[in-house]
């Protein structure tokens, strides 16, 4: 390599030092996912007092995946840290409502144990709750590369600045999208490839509500598209499979496609809205 170059390396690599590793960041997730539920641990604990230690390790990890990131100016990495590890409780609760949602919703779910242990809706909504702390926090990249992970591993994309309330269920979930302005109400379930995005992809347009408001107790079927900043799915709303929507319905409806059987008369499906 010539000179000029390896000083051009050598800048870049500078420049990127306040960035974490992504092996850290995952590294760390995977292990946290393990204290939080036994079913993706991969060591044995044989006292509290081993889930202790184990906990401080992971505290540690945390410091130091701060220090190397961007945090707000002036941030104490250690006061992030214990805040965050004080905060479990209220995730892992969350967490838990969020696996009685998956359950109730799906009839071949034959226990907790297996939402947790294979759903990949479920690995997808723990990412999302992990990542969005760290993204509420203003820490930058870690809540992405969380995020990604995540959605490489389970192909549902949610990312980490979505609001997203309890008892929220994702089945099957292949190819699901939830942008970073969309807000989820209470007992909302989702099925795959449905896409919550946005009507405007201006860099200028960045900092406003660019994704849709799905209320309590909605639910939106396959390959539905729901878009845009001003669209508001009302409470116990029904939206269809591939209904595509860029205006808002009111509480209670529902939304879906009425197929025309025709041949040469020029007929095409449409959309029927019920309230």
């Amino acid at each position: 390599m010539d000179e000029q170059f390896i000083r051009q390396l050598y800048q870049e690599h500078q420049k990127e030092a306040c960035c974490p590793p992504p092996r850290w960041v995952i590294s760390f997730f995977d292990r946290l996912l393990g204290l939080l539920f036994p079913q993706f641990a991969e060591k044995d604990f044989h006292s509290a007092e081993e889930i202790a230690a184990y906990g401080q390790m992971l505290k540690s990890d945390l410091v130091r995946i701060l220090q190397h990131g961007k945090t707000p100016k002036g941030a104490n990495y250690t006061s992030m840290a214990t805040a965050f590890f004080d905060a479990l409780p209220d995730i892992k609760s969350r967490l838990m409502r969020d696996v009685d949602a998956v359950f109730e919703g799906d009839p071949a779910a034959k226990s907790h144990t297996e939402v947790i242990r294979t759903y990949p809706g479920f690995y997808a909504i723990v990412a999302h709750r992990i990542a969005n702390y760290f993204h509420e926090q203003e820490v930058e990249l870690m809540p992405r590369i969380i995020s990604e992970y995540a959605h490489g591993k389970t192909g549902i994309d949610i990312h980490p600045g979505a609001k997203i309330g309890d008892y929220f269920c994702i089945d099957h979930g292949t190819g699901v999208v939830i942008g970073e302005t969309t807000i989820i109400g209470k007992r909302v379930k989702i099925y795959q490839g449905v896409t919550l995005g946005a009507l405007s992809v201006k860099k200028e347009d960045a900092r406003s509500q660019r994704h849709p408001i799905l209320e309590d107790g909605v639910v939106v079927y396959a390959g539905a598209t729901i878009l845009g900043g001003t669209t508001v799915i009302g409470k116990d709303s029904v939206i269809g499979g591939n209904v595509w929507l860029t205006q808002s319905v009111p509480p209670q409806s529902k939304v879906y496609y009425k197929a025309k059987m025709s041949h040469s008369d020029g007929e095409s499906d449409e959309i029927v809205f019920n309230h």
